[in-house]
Protein backbone atom coordinates (compact mmCIF):
# COMPACT_ATOMS: atom_id res chain seq x y z
CA UNK A 1 0.00 0.00 0.00
CA UNK A 2 1.25 3.51 -0.76
CA UNK A 3 2.35 5.82 2.01
CA UNK A 4 -0.01 8.80 2.18
CA UNK A 5 0.96 12.21 3.42
CA UNK A 6 1.36 15.93 2.96
CA UNK A 7 3.44 17.95 0.55
CA UNK A 8 5.87 18.84 3.36
CA UNK A 9 6.38 15.17 4.21
CA UNK A 10 6.97 14.37 0.54
CA UNK A 11 9.55 17.14 0.25
CA UNK A 12 11.42 15.80 3.27
CA UNK A 13 11.44 12.35 1.69
CA UNK A 14 12.92 13.82 -1.49
CA UNK A 15 15.68 15.44 0.56
CA UNK A 16 16.44 12.01 2.04
CA UNK A 17 16.68 10.51 -1.44
CA UNK A 18 19.08 13.24 -2.54
CA UNK A 19 21.26 12.80 0.54
CA UNK A 20 22.31 9.26 -0.36
CA UNK A 21 25.01 10.48 -2.76
CA UNK A 22 23.72 8.10 -5.46
CA UNK A 23 21.48 9.09 -8.38
CA UNK A 24 17.79 8.81 -7.54
CA UNK A 25 15.13 9.37 -10.19
CA UNK A 26 11.77 10.35 -8.75
CA UNK A 27 8.58 10.12 -10.79
CA UNK A 28 5.58 12.26 -9.87
CA UNK A 29 2.35 11.10 -11.50
CA UNK A 30 -1.17 12.45 -11.39
CA UNK A 31 -4.12 13.72 -13.37
CA UNK A 32 -3.99 17.02 -15.27
CA UNK A 33 -4.14 19.86 -12.76
CA UNK A 34 -3.26 17.69 -9.76
CA UNK A 35 -0.21 19.79 -8.85
CA UNK A 36 2.60 17.61 -10.21
CA UNK A 37 4.75 20.42 -11.60
CA UNK A 38 4.28 22.57 -8.51
CA UNK A 39 5.36 19.70 -6.28
CA UNK A 40 8.34 18.95 -8.52
CA UNK A 41 9.48 22.57 -8.31
CA UNK A 42 9.15 22.53 -4.51
CA UNK A 43 11.20 19.35 -4.31
CA UNK A 44 13.98 20.74 -6.51
CA UNK A 45 14.07 24.03 -4.59
CA UNK A 46 14.23 22.26 -1.22
CA UNK A 47 16.98 19.87 -2.31
CA UNK A 48 19.06 22.63 -3.89
CA UNK A 49 18.60 24.78 -0.80
CA UNK A 50 19.88 21.93 1.38
CA UNK A 51 22.74 20.64 -0.76
CA UNK A 52 23.53 23.39 -3.26
CA UNK A 53 22.30 24.47 -6.70
CA UNK A 54 22.23 21.75 -9.34
CA UNK A 55 21.84 18.87 -6.89
CA UNK A 56 18.31 18.30 -8.21
CA UNK A 57 16.98 18.74 -11.75
CA UNK A 58 13.39 18.74 -12.99
CA UNK A 59 12.69 16.91 -16.28
CA UNK A 60 9.03 17.03 -17.35
CA UNK A 61 7.34 14.25 -19.31
CA UNK A 62 5.65 17.07 -21.26
CA UNK A 63 8.89 17.53 -23.20
CA UNK A 64 7.84 14.40 -25.07
CA UNK A 65 4.60 15.84 -26.42
CA UNK A 66 4.46 15.19 -30.14
CA UNK A 67 4.89 18.42 -32.10
CA UNK A 68 1.71 20.12 -33.23
CA UNK A 69 2.47 19.39 -36.88
CA UNK A 70 2.72 15.68 -36.01
CA UNK A 71 -0.54 15.79 -34.05
CA UNK A 72 -2.22 17.48 -37.02
CA UNK A 73 -1.02 14.76 -39.38
CA UNK A 74 -2.26 12.05 -36.99
CA UNK A 75 -5.60 13.75 -36.38
CA UNK A 76 -4.97 13.98 -32.62
CA UNK A 77 -4.48 17.71 -32.05
CA UNK A 78 -7.97 18.14 -30.63
CA UNK A 79 -7.10 15.83 -27.73
CA UNK A 80 -3.52 16.87 -27.05
CA UNK A 81 -2.39 15.42 -23.73
CA UNK A 82 -3.94 12.00 -24.31
CA UNK A 83 -1.69 9.00 -23.80
CA UNK A 84 -1.10 8.54 -27.55
CA UNK A 85 -0.01 12.15 -28.11
CA UNK A 86 3.42 11.58 -26.53
CA UNK A 87 6.63 9.93 -27.72
CA UNK A 88 6.37 7.33 -24.98
CA UNK A 89 9.29 5.20 -26.18
CA UNK A 90 11.50 8.29 -26.31
CA UNK A 91 10.53 9.23 -22.77
CA UNK A 92 11.23 5.75 -21.40
CA UNK A 93 14.60 5.75 -23.18
CA UNK A 94 15.47 9.07 -21.52
CA UNK A 95 14.51 7.78 -18.08
CA UNK A 96 16.81 4.78 -18.63
CA UNK A 97 19.68 7.18 -19.40
CA UNK A 98 18.88 9.25 -16.33
CA UNK A 99 18.88 6.16 -14.13
CA UNK A 100 22.18 4.90 -15.60
CA UNK A 101 23.89 8.24 -14.89
CA UNK A 102 26.91 7.16 -16.92
CA UNK A 103 27.15 10.16 -19.26
CA UNK A 104 28.78 13.50 -18.41
CA UNK A 105 25.49 15.24 -19.19
CA UNK A 106 22.10 14.19 -20.53
CA UNK A 107 20.17 16.81 -22.48
CA UNK A 108 16.40 16.54 -22.03
CA UNK A 109 13.56 18.35 -23.79
CA UNK A 110 11.29 20.86 -22.09
CA UNK A 111 7.78 22.05 -22.99
CA UNK A 112 7.13 25.72 -23.75
CA UNK A 113 3.52 26.57 -22.91
CA UNK A 114 3.87 29.97 -24.60
CA UNK A 115 4.10 28.27 -28.00
CA UNK A 116 2.50 24.97 -26.92
CA UNK A 117 5.43 22.95 -28.26
CA UNK A 118 8.25 20.74 -26.93
CA UNK A 119 11.76 22.18 -27.15
CA UNK A 120 14.59 19.69 -27.64
CA UNK A 121 17.87 19.82 -25.74
CA UNK A 122 16.66 22.38 -23.19
CA UNK A 123 17.48 20.82 -19.82
CA UNK A 124 20.99 19.75 -18.82
CA UNK A 125 21.21 16.88 -16.34
CA UNK A 126 24.86 16.56 -15.25
CA UNK A 127 26.17 13.32 -13.84
CA UNK A 128 26.71 15.05 -10.49
CA UNK A 129 22.97 15.64 -9.96
CA UNK A 130 21.85 13.21 -7.26
CA UNK A 131 18.09 13.72 -7.71
CA UNK A 132 16.19 13.93 -10.97
CA UNK A 133 12.47 14.70 -10.68
CA UNK A 134 10.18 13.90 -13.59
CA UNK A 135 6.45 14.55 -13.59
CA UNK A 136 3.68 13.49 -15.93
CA UNK A 137 0.22 12.00 -16.24
CA UNK A 138 1.10 8.47 -17.29
CA UNK A 139 4.09 7.43 -15.19
CA UNK A 140 2.03 4.66 -13.54
CA UNK A 141 0.14 3.55 -16.64
CA UNK A 142 0.19 -0.23 -17.09
CA UNK A 143 0.36 -0.31 -20.89
CA UNK A 144 3.59 -0.59 -22.86
CA UNK A 145 5.98 1.15 -22.96
CA UNK A 146 4.81 3.17 -19.93
CA UNK A 147 4.70 0.07 -17.71
CA UNK A 148 8.52 -0.11 -17.74
CA UNK A 149 8.75 3.16 -15.80
CA UNK A 150 7.56 1.76 -12.50
CA UNK A 151 10.69 -0.39 -12.19
CA UNK A 152 12.99 2.37 -13.41
CA UNK A 153 12.04 5.13 -10.98
CA UNK A 154 13.53 5.03 -7.50
CA UNK A 155 10.07 5.97 -6.24
CA UNK A 156 6.87 6.99 -8.02
CA UNK A 157 4.50 9.34 -6.25
CA UNK A 158 0.92 10.20 -7.15
CA UNK A 159 -0.53 13.69 -6.62
CA UNK A 160 -4.21 13.73 -5.73
CA UNK A 161 -6.56 16.68 -5.23
CA UNK A 162 -10.29 17.35 -5.13
CA UNK A 163 -11.72 17.27 -8.65
CA UNK A 164 -13.35 20.68 -8.30
CA UNK A 165 -10.02 22.27 -7.38
CA UNK A 166 -8.28 20.41 -10.18
CA UNK A 167 -10.75 21.57 -12.84
CA UNK A 168 -10.61 25.17 -11.59
CA UNK A 169 -6.82 25.09 -11.90
CA UNK A 170 -7.07 23.76 -15.45
CA UNK A 171 -9.60 26.37 -16.53
CA UNK A 172 -7.34 29.11 -15.20
CA UNK A 173 -4.31 27.60 -16.96
CA UNK A 174 -6.09 27.31 -20.30
CA UNK A 175 -7.34 30.89 -20.07
CA UNK A 176 -3.82 32.16 -19.31
CA UNK A 177 -2.70 30.48 -22.51
CA UNK A 178 -5.26 32.04 -24.78
CA UNK A 179 -8.58 30.21 -24.52
CA UNK A 180 -11.74 32.08 -23.59
CA UNK A 181 -13.65 30.87 -20.53
CA UNK A 182 -16.08 28.67 -22.44
CA UNK A 183 -13.34 26.98 -24.44
CA UNK A 184 -11.20 26.55 -21.32
CA UNK A 185 -14.03 24.83 -19.43
CA UNK A 186 -14.80 22.61 -22.41
CA UNK A 187 -11.15 21.50 -22.74
CA UNK A 188 -10.77 20.94 -18.98
CA UNK A 189 -13.82 18.67 -18.92
CA UNK A 190 -13.92 17.01 -22.34
CA UNK A 191 -10.19 16.52 -22.97
CA UNK A 192 -8.40 16.75 -19.62
CA UNK A 193 -11.30 14.89 -18.01
CA UNK A 194 -10.77 11.83 -20.21
CA UNK A 195 -7.08 11.81 -19.33
CA UNK A 196 -7.86 12.19 -15.63
CA UNK A 197 -10.16 9.17 -15.83
CA UNK A 198 -7.30 7.13 -17.27
CA UNK A 199 -4.94 8.23 -14.49
CA UNK A 200 -7.37 7.59 -11.60
CA UNK A 201 -6.96 3.77 -11.43
CA UNK A 202 -3.15 4.10 -11.37
CA UNK A 203 -2.99 5.91 -8.01
CA UNK A 204 -2.82 2.67 -6.03
CA UNK A 205 0.39 1.70 -7.85
CA UNK A 206 2.29 4.66 -6.39
CA UNK A 207 4.81 4.29 -3.59
CA UNK A 208 3.50 7.53 -2.05
CA UNK A 209 0.27 9.50 -2.38
CA UNK A 210 0.67 13.25 -1.93
CA UNK A 211 -2.43 15.34 -1.26
CA UNK A 212 -1.92 18.73 -2.89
Amino acid sequence: MPVEGSVDEAVERAVELASSGRRAVLGIAGAPGAGKSTLARRVVAAVDDRFGPGTAVQVPMDGFHLANVALDSLGRHDRKGAVDTFDADGYVALVRRLVAADEPVVWAPDFDRRVDEPVAGSIAVPRAATLVVSEGNYLLDDTEPWAALRDLFTETWSCVVDDGVRVDRLVGRHMRHGRDHEAAVRWAIDVDGVNAARVAPTVSRASRIVRT
